[in-house]
């Protein structure tokens, strides 16, 4: 199973709005380097959405070839269509990925059934480890309980879901349904701790593109139960954290890594570069947690 600070890589792009590879190199050395337990590759923070075909499977490579086998990389493979998902995660699988993220479907709104059919026949068309990401905010549907358990049920290599609806009883109920078999990792920087605490096992992460060796060092600490310790530093967070999403994720921590002086370059299309009122925000909250 998966555990610890899983890092949910910003792709960078230059000024023309083309891929940064180089950007992306330097990017992923740096968080590898910063004690990362994973990388994920073209999730929502990495702007899947707009990103060719051809880019995704350049940043899958990429993100394979620096992190160099050290820790585990999971590629964004999830759509909204089933038969699309199942290309995608076999050729996530071809290029070299530990594991796959699937999203729930958004737009279609599934029903329950049809989430669980969604999952089985991607899960069984693969033997590449499967990462369940529930988001009702972005997707408009909630994966409940009760139907991630009859997934992982039916299917071995589910190994692991990314909660993010913010509820941290259901995140609470997923653990005690299927955590003896299936890793619940935080989708919400800001819920980590108390996911932990609930028997979760790490995080998906946005804040840790700027700050991976908290983030783990955070979790590390729960680990071996220095809670105190841990809860100081969840609260150090937690205003960085906050700031992370003022706007639409990933502008926000795009804007923060260009301040930073680390690649990451504007936002693409539908997504807008952050306010000016956000942009003050952002500076303020890396000033005041020694960054700036």
């Amino acid at each position: 199973m998966f555990r610890g600070s899983i890092v949910a890589v910003v792709t960078p792009f230059k000024e023309d709005k083309t891929l940064d590879e180089e950007g992306l190199r330097r990017n992923v050395r740096f968080l590898v380097e910063n004690n990362s337990s994973g990388l994920l590759a073209c999730g929502t923070t990495g702007e899947s959405p707009a990103l060719t075909d051809e880019e995704r499977e350049r940043v899958i490579k990429i993100v394979i070839e620096e992190a160099k086998g050290k820790i585990p990389v999971i590629a964004g493979t999830g759509t909204n269509n089933t038969q699309k998902t199942i290309k995608y995660t076999q050729h996530a699988k071809e290029l070299g990925a530990d594991a796959a993220l699937v999203i729930t479907p958004y737009y279609n709104k599934p029903t329950q059934e049809g989430l669980y059919r969604h999952f089985v026949e991607v899960a069984k068309s693969t033997d590449i480890p499967i990462v369940i990401y529930n988001v009702p905010g972005r997707t408009g549907i909630n994966i409940l309980p009760k139907t991630i358990e009859r997934i992982v049920k039916e299917c071995k290599n589910v190994v692991a879901v990314k909660e993010a609806s913010g509820n941290l009883d259901q995140a609470t109920e997923i653990v005690a349904r299927v955590g003896e078999k299936c890793g619940v990792l935080s989708g919400d920087d800001s819920k980590t701790l108390p996911i932990l605490a609930s028997g979760g096992k790490g995080v998906i992460s946005v804040v840790a593109n700027i700050i991976p060796s908290d983030v783990e060092k955070m979790i590390r600490l729960f680990e071996e139960r220095k809670i105190e310790e841990a809860r100081k530093l969840h609260l150090k967070m937690y205003f960085l954290i906050k700031a992370m999403f003022i706007e639409t994720n990933p502008g926000p921590v795009k804007e923060a890594m260009r301040m930073l002086g680390m690649p990451a370059g504007p936002p693409r299309l539908p997504l807008a570069p952050v306010s000016e009122s956000s942009r003050e925000v952002i500076r303020k909250e890396l000033k005041n947690y020694g960054l700036l």
